[in-house]
């Protein structure tokens, strides 16, 4: 029993690192624009296919590069063009309306119908059937008494970690860092003290959108079966994520993506797959009532 518990939750903690990961792109452009890009979880589908062209144009003969130099090779490219994916939005999308001070509103509709677009685009140019992700290394079965776990598994957990801790670095230790947490508590002041706000943006779109292509590639290595639609389900269950954890906050996102993977796994070992997303979200839900800035998130007052 107690061998069932610890596998079901390091399989939870692997789904808690896709979530978190994607979790963590919300809510640093919430926390820096009060945005909720929309579009982010389709930002995360781009990463894995831009990651899977980059893996079969190095892995084609005329290459002959091994999976291993191949895999060091994807891991950066996909995370720099991801990003430009994310700052190409921010600039032909969000920013026209942002400077124009358009109504919350019509920004939030915009980046829903940014996310069509890439969802759509996709269908379009590259069609509805499935892409098989190559294997980029060879996976090791590691057993603890009757417990498994692979070295994949152990990567995608470890990454996130790694991930976490040098974001908060970014965020507290950096000067640029402190502009963005700047923006986040006073955006009309910080251009005043010279500081160019359009820069501080384009970089945590930077950021945001390159995590979101390393859960891609993460993503894509463990569930090596890629198609348009990928992005639109767990990037809503990211959304939600970062909400319960304290949307704005990273240390919310980090364990708001853990603690849906965790009830998920959870759910489905006990009761039938169907009632996966039901109990989940249920459990979820009380969380808000509770505490309806999340776990980590604190009330703001709006100056009008």
């Amino acid at each position: 029993m107690l061998d069932s518990i610890i596998q079901n939750l390091f399989n939870a903690l692997q789904w808690g690192s896709f979530y978190s990961l994607i979790a963590l792109g919300y809510t640093l452009v919430y926390g820096v624009l009060r945005l909720i890009n929309f579009a982010h979880g389709d930002i995360f589908m781009v990463g894995a296919y831009i990651a899977y062209f980059i893996a079969i144009f190095f892995l084609k003969d005329s290459m002959g590069l091994s999976g291993g130099t191949t895999l060091a090779l994807v891991i950066p490219l996909t995370m720099i063009l991801t990003a430009m994916c994310g700052v190409a939005l921010e600039r032909i999308a969000y920013r026209p309306l942002r400077r124009k001070g358009a109504n919350r509103l019509y920004v939030v509709i915009t980046a829903l119908m940014c996310g069509l677009i890439l969802e759509n685009g996709n269908l379009a140019f590259l069609g509805a059937s499935r892409k098989s992700f190559p294997e980029l290394i060879d996976k090791v079965v590691y057993n603890v008494g009757m417990i498994s776990m692979t070295n994949l598994k152990i990567w995608v957990i470890l990454s996130s970690i790694l991930v976490y801790f040098a974001l908060n670095a970014i965020i507290s230790k950096t000067k640029i860092g402190m502009a963005m947490r700047g923006i986040s508590y006073d955006k009309f002041a910080i251009p005043l003290m010279g500081i160019p706000i359009d820069t501080i943006i384009m970089f945590t779109f930077i950021l945001g959108s390159s995590l979101a292509g390393l859960a891609g590639i993460l993503f894509a290595m463990s569930y090596p079966i890629l198609d348009p639609f990928m992005g639109a389900i767990i990037g809503w269950k990211a959304f939600i994520a970062a909400v319960v954890g304290g949307i704005g906050d990273i240390k919310g996102a980090f364990v708001g993506g853990f603690l849906l993977g965790i009830v998920e796994i959870l759910v489905v070992a006990v009761f039938p797959s169907t009632f996966r997303d039901l109990i989940a979200f249920s459990i979820l839900l009380l969380i808000l009532v509770i505490k309806p800035t999340g776990l980590f998130g604190v009330a703001k007052s709006t100056k009008i």
